[in-house]
Formats: structure tokens, C-alpha cells, sequence
């Protein structure tokens, strides 16, 4: 949980404290003042994030998330949140969630999307409403081990946003500025090393 005698998260707290109003549901004074605390000490920039999995039965699976490492210490979400994962019944599975690979369409989007509220609020450009569509086309002969030639994941996704709000060059700039700066945008382009590590009893 988060300590409130640690003196990087009382700065924070202080830093970020304002009356000023949000724009597009964020605080714009606290972005910024955020920013600030972090150019200062760009120690506390470092984050760690998890997630743990058990299996259920057939593809079956759940995640959940809580504990997070941020700001020098270890904190958490207000509440613990849980993730069902699992196959449709055409791939062998009882369908009782999305499959992983829907999740980095959400995961996609919803980044996006974050990014683009935080943009626009900083650049001063109201948002009255942002919706998108994200699509992933994959060809099972790779994850089935049917062709070597056909890669495992997805071989293309296409994003398509409708956002209403000012001027439309400056949301198609705030777009293009979330997508610089999207985390999840950026592992899905570039790639990012992924070790197992593997214990039995």
C-alpha cells in the first residue's frame, strides 16, 4: 500500500493539491505539477507493473492486478482487479471470456485513448467525445504449428478513431502525439525481451 510518510509521495501530494477544473476529466494543474515532480527527481519515474495468472481448467485462465511498484515504493490499486481469459468453442475452449490476444486490442485502445485525454488537456483542446474500433488479423496456421512461414500473432492492426471536439487539426495532432507517447503502442511496434522462468513441485 502506499506510504504517507514517504517524502517523494508527500511532495507529490503537494505539488498536484489544486482547485483549478479539469479539462476532459484531468486535472491539468496536477498533470503538469506531476511532470515537474518528475523532472526533478527522475528516480521516481521508474514503475514496475504486475500481474498474476491461475489456470482454471482447459484455456481457461485468470489474471489479477494489484500491487504495482511506482515513486520509490510499492503502492497498489484501490481494489484488486481480476481478468478472465479463455477460447472461443471453435478453438477448443468453453468461451468464457475474450481470448489474450483481444486483450492487446483493449490494451491498444484504451492507451490510446488515455493518452489522448492527457494531450488534449494539457494542449488546452476540449474533447466532447472519442470512440475507436480496433481490428487484428492473425492466421491460425502459426499458433497451430501448421506453417513455419505464418507468424504466431497478429499481422496487422488498424485503429480507427472518431473524436468531436475543437478544431479537427488539433485532434488529429493530440491523436498523433498520444500515439508518440503510447506504452502499449510502443511494446506492440518495437517489441520489448520477455524471459520465462520456470519452477515445478
Amino acid at each position: 500500500m502506499e506510504s504517507t510518510n514517504d517524502p517523494t509521495t508527500r511532495e507529490i501530494r503537494t505539488m498536484t493539491t489544486t482547485d483549478t477544473p479539469a479539462r476532459n476529466g484531468v486535472d491539468v494543474d496536477r498533470l503538469f505539477a506531476t511532470l515537474d515532480a518528475v523532472k526533478s527527481s527522475p528516480e521516481i519515474a521508474k514503475f514496475q507493473f504486475r500481474a498474476s495468472n491461475r489456470w482454471i481448467s482447459g484455456t481457461y485462465s485468470q489474471s489479477t492486478i494489484h500491487g504495482f511498484y511506482g515513486a520509490g515504493q510499492e503502492l497498489a490499486h484501490r481494489e484488486p482487479a481480476t481478468y478472465d481469459a479463455d477460447h472461443p468453442e471453435v478453438l477448443v475452449g468453453e468461451d468464457h471470456a475474450p481470448t489474450p490476444v483481444e486483450f492487446l486490442l483493449h490494451a491498444l485502445a484504451a492507451c490510446l485513448t488515455s493518452g489522448i485525454a492527457n494531450v488534449a488537456a494539457a494542449r488546452g483542446v476540449t474533447l466532447t467525445s472519442v470512440e475507436s474500433t480496433v481490428e487484428g488479423d492473425i492466421d491460425l496456421l502459426g499458433i497451430l504449428g501448421l506453417s513455419d512461414s505464418v507468424r504466431n500473432g497478429y499481422q496487422q492492426i488498424r485503429v480507427s478513431f472518431h473524436l468531436e471536439g475543437d478544431d479537427p487539426d488539433a485532434l488529429r495532432r493530440v491523436v498523433e502525439q498520444s500515439r508518440l507517447r503510447s506504452a502499449v503502442y510502443d511494446v506492440l511496434t518495437h517489441g520489448v525481451p520477455v524471459s520465462i522462468a520456470v519452477t515445478t513441485g
